[in-house]
């Protein structure tokens, strides 16, 4: 049993998952990135003709 918790801990510590996470938060941000230039440029564009319609109007 003291053998199987070495040869456990000693792989362990041989696992890198610091370049993992990274990519993972990579992806997540520029995920985060394309919605909020898609929200933006919705919202632009709803803006840009509501303010045509407001000017039409005057």
């Amino acid at each position: 049993m003291k053998l199987f918790t070495q040869l456990q801990a000693l792989l362990n510590s041989m696992r890198k998952e610091d370049g993992a996470t990274a990519v993972e938060y990579g992806l997540m941000v520029s995920l985060i990135a394309v919605v909020i230039i898609g929200a933006v440029a919705l919202i632009g564009t709803n803006l840009s003709a509501m303010f045509n319609g407001v000017a039409g109007r005057l």
